[in-house]
């Protein structure tokens, strides 16, 4: 792995800032320094201080900002293939149910695994990302809804980035569902196992931000509330699973606590965008899910267009439904199912990504900034959404080292 400075030339650059689409540079160079962006520009106008740099011919490759997944649930124990075909064989959502399917399985699947089972699990799904150019993925809990599984999920996110050449940003779920131990009891199962694990995964450094399910299957919006407020009091960030199935107002609850991002959100109402719009929320586009459900209820993107509102893309990776680890599908997914365009997808898994994450230090090529780049076997930006089970990765620059 080459970590020295470097100056890479013969390649188009999608910067992805600027008001020329992709921010896009032809025959471009880029400098890097110490793991970070130190120039890019026209190759003609390149500083004579870079110029002896050790230098690597890209042969007109595209060069990108490295992927970021903004939303994965990639640990968990176990999978629900069973259930899937059960599913296509007719049975219905109660049936799965009784015969131990949906969250429940993966709940059970998670409680029973090892901290070094859940690593070995996830492990396969984390180098299928980094295969397509993924350097950053934000890793969920939410399968144990009990402390001391929530916890072991949250370390074993962190501990993916000692085994692999990736960034993991964590995020603390435990209000992802209902355990039945606490059947009909959401408040108290917020009060008695959430916010004391909430505390403690803090206390230990394991947690980037806090989320939560917003939907009559899992949460109420002002059940969420003494959540969000713990989570301010520790200045954690908050993110939500809001507006999938229904519109219950899970998305105002966010913006109201300036959250990063509200995801799914296929059933958004106009007065909640404008609500995102003010608070600077993200909204988080998961075609996977809605793919997978074969769900008919679309993601207003125009709406979100109209009003500004950061689109981003993910895998939404899960054992249930999105059982998927291409990032590079989920592009071509968001392009084909719900008309966003591929620059609208190419800024969906860099830049506005990164703000999903609140991470100012990476998505974009930009002097300062981390040296995550991806080099591609395609010559224009179009071509990474328009493929389709087509990977084009040549290489991946993972804070300079190539």
């Amino acid at each position: 792995m080459q970590t020295h400075d470097q100056l890479f030339t013969d390649l188009h650059a999608a910067t992805m800032v600027g008001a020329i689409a992709y921010g896009l540079i032809e025959d471009a160079a880029i400098a890097l320094r110490g793991g970070q962006i130190a120039w890019v520009g026209p190759k003609t106008q390149l500083p004579e201080e870079y110029a002896t740099f050790s230098q690597t011919s890209l042969d007109g490759r595209l060069v990108t900002p490295a992927l970021i997944d903004c939303h994965t649930h990639v640990v968990h124990g176990g999978h629900r293939a069973a259930e899937f075909e059960m599913r296509l064989n007719g049975a219905s959502y109660e049936e799965v149910a009784r015969a131990g399917g949906g969250i429940v399985s993966t709940v059970k699947a998670t409680r029973a695994a090892s901290k070094e089972d859940l690593i070995a699990q996830a492990l396969p799904r984390v180098d299928a990302m980094i295969a397509e150019g993924v350097s950053v993925i934000e890793v969920k809990s939410g399968y144990g809804l009990d402390r001391e599984t929530e916890l072991t999920m949250l370390r074993t996110a962190r501990a993916l980035q000692e085994s692999r050449p990736v960034r993991i940003v964590t995020s603390f779920l435990g209000a992802h569902a209902l355990p039945a131990e606490y059947e009909d009891r959401p408040e108290a199962y917020i009060d008695e196992v959430c916010i004391p694990t909430l505390r403690a995964a803090h206390a230990e450094g394991l947690v980037d931000a806090v989320d939560a399910f917003c939907e009559g299957i899992a949460f109420l919006p002002g059940q969420l509330v003494p959540l969000f407020d713990v989570a301010k009091e520790l200045g954690l960030p908050v993110k939500l699973h809001a507006e999938q199935l229904s519109n219950l107002g899970g998305t105002k609850l966010a913006a109201s606590y300036g959250a990063l991002s509200a995801d799914h959100i296929e059933y958004l109402d106009e007065s909640s965008v404008k609500a995102m719009e003010a608070a600077g929320t993200v909204a988080v586009i998961l075609p996977g899910a809605f793919y997978t459900l074969r769900e008919t209820q679309q993601p207003p993107i125009d709406l979100l267009r109209k009003y500004d509102v950061p689109m981003a893309l993910a895998t939404d990776c899960n054992p249930g439904s999105a059982p998927m680890t291409s990032l590079l599908l989920a592009m071509n997914m968001g392009c084909t199912l719900f008309r966003m365009t591929p620059e609208e997808a190419l800024k969906g898994v860099t830049v506005n990504a990164a703000r999903a994450l609140g991470l100012r230090d990476c998505g974009r090529i930009v002097q300062g900034l981390r040296a995550d780049l991806a080099v591609w076997n395609v010559t224009h930006p179009a071509e990474l959404a328009y493929r389709i089970g087509f990977n084009p990765l040549h290489a991946r620059i993972f804070g300079g080292a190539f």
